[in-house]
């Protein structure tokens, strides 16, 4: 079920998704937050330096595996405007994080980007329970799905 708390972090994540956009960058934002409710740490897309797995989820596993206790992990929560791609998803059940809330899916981003006529991705879009066994996931988020669709129809207009 999703709760005012995480409509409030959801809402963080869209603007680091305009953030990133702003930076000239793809439009996805995430933040990581601890069992007790602290925000521990947020980032948004950085894959226009050339490196493709900048992405804020990954950012989020490497952060939490340098400095979140093991034993704390799974009662974090992370929150992304996109759901994981198959490599975040992969960085986050290797580093034991728990729940995910996504404001939109994988599904809806694949079908947006074909029609606007955008190559499909190298890498096969996943849902991040056919990666990572077990996870909690929940998404989309009917309230941001409106909002996240048009960043990324402007990050496509740009690119155009």
């Amino acid at each position: 079920m999703i709760t005012a708390e995480d409509k409030k972090h959801l809402a963080r994540c869209v603007e680091l998704a305009r953030q990133a956009l702003d930076a000239g960058d793809q439009p996805f934002g995430s933040v990581l937050v601890s069992g007790d409710g602290r925000v521990l740490f947020e980032d948004h897309n950085h894959v226009s330096s050339g490196d493709r797995t900048r992405h804020p989820e990954f950012e989020i596993a490497r952060w939490a595996a340098n400095n979140v206790p093991p034993a704390d992990r799974a009662a974090c929560t992370v929150y992304t405007s996109g759901e994981h791609c198959a490599m975040c998803s992969a960085a986050h059940g290797w580093v034991g994080l728990g729940r995910i809330v996504y404001a939109v899916s994988s599904a809806q981003y694949a079908e947006w980007m074909r029609e606007w006529g955008v190559p499909p991705s190298p890498v096969r879009s996943l849902p991040i329970a056919e990666v990572v066994s077990g996870i909690e996931a929940e998404g989309p988020v009917p309230e941001f799905v409106e909002p996240v669709r048009l960043l990324h129809e402007e990050n496509v207009r740009r690119r155009a």
